[in-house]
């Protein structure tokens, strides 16, 4: 009874907030919701979006053409992802809150240019410059976070900004399943420029981290990409940026291929179009309130069980997630409805972006933080570029969605090996 009263009287007397951590959380929590909805919204709207322009572009609107020129096409807005890391440096130099609101700025811009592509090259730069600013957002989001919040509230924090990416693809589906039915494709990629107000708000009322400012008075400059690489900081760095690779091929495998999965198993179960692009959307939603409660798990099981084994227990799921799903119900005579089902767990088990978000920030101090977490992202990014171009191949060579996409969860179970390489920072303070 005593230690239940105990737990009691330390949640109630956790430090408050303040206005600008509360104004800060909201404004990373937004643009990391805009930026999930607009790395979705290409999902939802890529065959739509190839079958106009293709013809424009001297090709034939055929479903191979479709898929390769979509891989391709995602390939290249991945490399953009990649070449992100350039928030990272800035960032250490100039601030959070300033880059971070750069980084919203340049992707909601492109994602609105984007419904003005008359051809798929034009669709192919807007992509990747979007890319580019949303690749940033994640490591300067949960960067500011880990800095700006009390050490008693942090990790909590990180599962909370995690949240906004997946409502992002919610939000995705939602407008996919009112604008895009109605409006089409360019439609919806004119709604990925409503962050541009969500900057400005980040640029007027969020103040920089008192830690960042701390650390920025009295450090003497150095290269922080080459810190990370040094004797110090290298075998953390390769190892996160490992890990990373691997989650983000097990999302974009499952989150980019799902909603052309739905689409094909609910025309086999002999739905219209329209049905089974509702259908796709709703999906959608069913996978991102799964993912939202996976993120919401994570922080109280990373705290009791450490990091390395909450990890551990998220890869394996995501390990049988997708083999289930793509692997075996995909081809059940009336596999919809299961398909669907897996999806949720699927959802549930990607929620292991979380802990990179509480726990990259871990390992790193303070002045080269930012830039650690970016190149980390940015490195898995691109190999999942790489990753998906052969994907995309592998679906044109056999001719089918499934087996392509179940094969990823051979990552996962590589990654039950990296994981014991990684530092276990359970019950340790944020460096300074």
């Amino acid at each position: 009874m005593n230690t239940l009263t105990d737990r009691r009287a330390v949640a109630r007397q956790r430090t408050p907030l303040n206005r600008s951590q509360i104004a800060g959380f909201w404004g990373a929590w937004a643009g990391w919701t805009l930026d999930g909805m607009d790395s979705f919204i290409y999902a939802l709207v890529l065959t739509p979006a190839l079958t106009e322009l293709l013809p424009r572009s001297g090709f034939a609107a055929t479903p191979s053409n479709v898929g390769l020129a979509g891989s391709i096409l995602f390939a290249l807005f991945l490399v953009g992802w990649g070449l992100s890391f350039i928030w990272g440096p800035l960032a250490d130099r100039f601030g959070r809150t300033k880059v971070l609101a750069a980084t919203i700025f340049t992707f909601a811009i492109f994602t609105g240019l984007a419904a003005t592509s008359t051809n798929v090259w034009q669709l192919g730069v807007y992509r990747f410059i979007a890319g580019v600013g949303i690749g940033g957002e994640w490591a300067l989001a949960g960067t500011y976070v880990a800095e700006a919040w009390p050490e008693d509230r942090r990790k909590m924090g990180a599962g909370y900004l995690q949240t906004g990416y997946y409502a992002g693809f919610f939000l995705a589906a939602a407008l996919n399943y009112t604008i895009g039915v109605h409006f089409g494709w360019r439609a919806m990629f004119l709604t990925g420029a409503v962050p541009v107000v969500v900057a400005i708000l980040i640029l007027l009322r969020v103040k920089e981290p008192e830690k960042w400012q701390k650390a920025d008075a009295k450090t003497v400059r150095v290269k922080p990409l080459r810190e990370i690489m040094g004797p110090a900081y290298r075998r953390r760095t390769w190892v996160a940026c490992i890990l990373l690779t691997i989650a983000i091929i097990g999302l974009w495998a499952g989150a980019v291929y799902e909603p052309s999965a739905v689409i094909q198993l609910a025309t086999r179960a002999g739905m219209s179009k329209g049905d089974s692009m509702r259908m796709a959307s709703l999906a959608t939603g069913l996978l991102s309130i799964g993912t939202i409660l996976g993120c919401l798990a994570l922080p109280p099981m990373a705290e009791r069980i450490g990091r390395k084994m909450t990890l551990a227990v998220y890869f394996a799921g995501m390990a049988v997630a997708i083999a289930a799903s793509f692997g075996w119900a995909f081809y059940l005579p009336n596999g919809l409805a299961p398909f669907i089902a897996w999806l949720f767990v699927l959802g549930f088990f990607g929620g292991n972006f979380a802990l990179f978000s509480l726990w990259l920030p871990e390992q790193f101090e303070t002045r080269v933080r930012a830039t650690a977490f970016a190149f980390c992202t940015s490195f898995g990014r691109f190999v999942g570029a790489g990753v998906n171009f052969l994907l995309g191949a592998a679906v044109l060579h056999m001719q089918t969605l499934g087996v392509p996409v179940a094969l990823t969860a051979l990552a996962f179970v590589l990654g039950l090996f990296v994981i014991p390489f990684a530092p276990e920072t359970k019950g340790e303070t944020l460096p300074q």
